[in-house]
């Protein structure tokens, strides 16, 4: 079995599942994301706000690859390339941090380290750019599989509250050097990837 593990490209972009492939939840303000489900195509706003974030400010993501088969991801990126993030009521996230929009581990292909494998590639995108901190804006209501991620499980590997909401609190996960991404927040990110019981899994795109 291989593995690999690739920055997310407008080439690879259409690895994606499908639905995510389309979705703009986090790429579009609300009023857009509404537009371009009712007149316009999800998918070519999703392959432009890819290749604009590539000029900008360079790898947004990672695809994990298993036999050449997509088999997880990871998006993520500074705030101000993320028109939905203004739109939470917990919002704005800190300038120093990175918003961690989605990610998900497809089913078939949990408990095989590809977690680990995301967050190690994420570690060393983000402290190559100088990233002090993670952020995610949580939720306290989560039932089933959405774009945000359930906020008992970022509490749960160490994120902690920087802003309250009765829904929506922001959340934040310190990055102080190297060495605590790499012992600490890459194993917490793994857990909170790979590591839910299976009628609970973290499904987010």
């Amino acid at each position: 079995m291989s593995r690999r593990l690739a920055s997310i490209t407008l080439d690879n972009l259409d690895d994606l599942p499908f639905r995510c492939r389309r979705c703009v939840f986090w790429e579009l303000d609300p009023v857009g994301y509404a537009r371009a489900h009712e007149e316009g195509d999800p998918a070519l706003e999703k392959e432009s706000w890819i290749s604009s974030v590539l000029l900008e400010w360079g790898s947004c993501g990672k695809i994990a690859y298993v036999d050449g088969v997509a088999a997880g991801y990871m998006l993520y990126a500074p705030p101000y390339l993320v028109p939905r993030s203004v739109a939470f009521p917990t919002s704005p996230v800190s300038a120093d941090a990175v918003l961690l929009m989605t990610a998900h581990v497809l089913a078939e292909f949990a408990d095989g380290g590809l977690g680990r494998m995301l967050v190690q590639g994420a570690a060393k995108d983000m402290t190559r750019r100088g990233v002090k901190a993670i952020e995610a804006f949580g939720d306290l209501k989560w039932k089933e599989p959405s774009c945000i991620v359930p906020a008992d499980y970022l509490l749960a590997v160490g994120f902690k509250t920087v802003r309250q909401h009765l829904r929506y609190p922001r959340l934040r996960l310190e990055l102080k050097t190297a060495l605590s991404w790499r012992e600490d927040v890459e194993v917490a990110l793994e857990r909170l990837l790979g590591s839910m019981t299976p009628e609970r899994a973290l499904r987010l795109a």
